[in-house]
This record gives structure tokens, C-alpha cells and sequence, in this order.
């Protein structure tokens, strides 16, 4: 289905009580994550690969009243935002880049008062692929290893 929940943030105001609280009582695993100078984020480990669920992160609390926030993967921010807006919300994060090539995020504000976070990924080039061999130089290279023996 298009527009998963995708991640989540927890913001605190201790960061280092939040850690230890989640660690404990979930058994979470929290690690601090690559940012920018002067930004300090954790990321939020709270499954093992394969199994359901997000993981998330933890961050120092950026305002008063910062609640904590769900991402909802959008193919579009700009056109995600058109139709918040049309329906009754409001923006209160405008569409920014985040880190590493992880593409965007913004919040809205529901017509009930919660907040909820956007995501659009970024575009990325393709894998680049080893060339096929053909089924005629497969044959060939067959050849020539049975002539060396």
C-alpha cells in the first residue's frame, strides 16, 4: 500500500534518560547516527532484520511541546503538502534535506492537532550491473578450459 509509516522520532529532553528508558524497558537498541556538525541523533534499532515493524530515532527535543512524530513515506512532499493543505492541515515543518542522501521530510499539522512527518526519498542512479555474457561466449570460454586440460 503507498504511504507507509516509516519511521518514527522520539524527542527528549534528556536524551541520555529517553536512551536508557527505551534500552530497558523495550530492549531497543540505540546508537548514535552520522549528522552534521552540531546535530546529535540516535537511531532507534527495534527489531531484528526481517521481522515487523519501523525503527526510529532519538533526538535532543528541538521545542517546547515536540511530540513524537510517525514519517509516512510520500512519492511527492510538495504534492503530499497540496493536499494536507487542501483537506485542513497545516504545515509546520516546511520540506527540508536530511542527511546521507535520505531525501526529505516536512510535518503537517491535522485538522485534530496532531502532528505527522512526511518522507520522500531520494532518487537514486541505478545499480550499475556486471555485463551479461553471452550464451555464445559462455560456450566459448566451456571451449577453451576443456582444450587447456
Amino acid at each position: 500500500m503507498a504511504n507507509a509509516v516509516m519511521h518514527f522520532e522520539i524527542p527528549a529532553d534528556d536524551v541520555a534518560r529517553a536512551k536508557a528508558f527505551y534500552e530497558k524497558t523495550f530492549g531497543w537498541k540505540i546508537k548514535p547516527f552520522p549528522m552534521p556538525p552540531g546535530q546529535e541523533y540516535f537511531g532507534v534499532t527495534t527489531k531484528k532484520k526481517g521481522e515487523p515493524g519501523i525503527d526510529g530515532g532519538l533526538m535532543k527535543r528541538n521545542m517546547p511541546g515536540q511530540p513524537f512524530t510517525n514519517y509516512v513515506t510520500v512519492k511527492s512532499i510538495d504534492a503530499m503538502t497540496r493536499a494536507v493543505q487542501a483537506n485542513g492541515g497545516v504545515v509546520v515543518l516546511p520540506k527540508q534535506a536530511i542527511g546521507q542522501n535520505m531525501g526529505w521530510i516536512s510535518a503537517f499539522k491535522d485538522p485534530e492537532n496532531n502532528i505527522i512527518g512526511l518522507h520522500e526519498a531520494p532518487v537514486l542512479p541505478p545499480k550499475k550491473r556486471a555485463p551479461r555474457k553471452s550464451a555464445k561466449s559462455v560456450k566459448k570460454a566451456a571451449k577453451a578450459r576443456k582444450r587447456r586440460r
